[in-house]
């Protein structure tokens, strides 16, 4: 009973922290397009130029590296458990 419970509250906060995560690195790309849309004096619509920054980091490897907030702290307490367990 207490792995499920590990299992159910470990994988609530993961999430909570996954979208913390994922929202803040939008956020600074958002910031970073329109510091460039400054810094290069663009002209045109600085909305557009943005939406087509954000739909490319969303194909990036950047924001699918993110999901690794699920995968490093699960392997870690595999790797943890059949360590104090097995060895």
């Amino acid at each position: 009973m207490g792995l499920v419970r590990l299992v159910v509250i470990g994988f609530i906060v993961l999430t909570v922290i996954y979208f913390c995560l994922s929202l803040y690195s939008r956020a600074v790309r958002r910031a970073k397009l329109k510091a460039q849309w400054d810094d290069e004096g663009m002209t045109g619509d600085q909305d557009a130029f943005v939406t087509h920054g954000l739909e490319e980091y969303d194909n990036s490897l950047r924001r699918k590296l993110i999901l690794g907030v699920y995968i490093v702290p699960v392997c870690f307490v595999a790797i943890l458990i059949y360590v104090i367990n097995f060895m």
